[in-house]
């Protein structure tokens, strides 16, 4: 038994949920969410929480019973609080700055790498070597934070590039280090 698929979804105060066949929609105060689900799966509202239901003990409506619950619970945090995702950037030389709702990072190429911001997804630059990613999609927050550590992932040798704030880098010692 999926012992997260069984647990059920409490929608909090402010939050509004409309199940529409396989299609569910949440709408808070951070913005609104749509979604799909896997015609496996079916959904029961009974007042303020959801129950996810497989049909059967089939192994892809085990794996998909999870995902389900998951997947809406996290709809359900993402319009109530909003997700964030902070990156650093180290380096010497390396820094960001917000235009508009573009990035512009400078990152020891010879050109500015300009970054738009998806729809939905807002950027803070605190400080020129630290961005926080925000939005109501967990995924596409950490999509977004991923495409932009890979305009220059951390290098082992000196730790530079941009990583992720709670990421720790494995350094190497180089040819000197016998």
């Amino acid at each position: 038994m999926s012992r997260i698929g069984n647990k059920p979804i409490t929608v909090p105060e402010g939050v509004e949920v409309r199940i529409d066949g396989h299609k569910i929609t949440v709408k808070g105060p951070k913005g609104t969410l749509e979604r799909e689900i896997n015609k496996n799966i079916s959904l029961e509202m009974d007042g303020n929480t959801i129950k996810v239901i497989r049909p059967n003990d089939e192994p892809l409506n085990k794996s998909l019973h999870g995902l389900t619950r998951t997947l809406i619970n996290n709809m359900i945090i993402g319009v109530k609080d909003e997700f964030t995702r902070e990156l650093q950037i180290n380096g010497v030389g390396y820094r960001v700055v917000k235009q508009g709702n573009n990035l512009n990072l400078t990152l020891g190429y010879s050109h500015p790498v300009i970054f738009e911001a998806p729809a939905g997804i807002t950027f803070d630059v605190p400080n020129p070597n630290t961005i926080i990613v925000r939005g109501v999609d967990k995924e596409l927050v950490g999509q977004t934070a991923a495409v932009i550590r890979t305009k220059r992932p951390p290098e082992v040798y000196r730790g530079k590039g941009i990583k992720y704030a709670e990421e720790v880098i494995r350094r190497k010692e180089g040819k000197t280090g016998k």
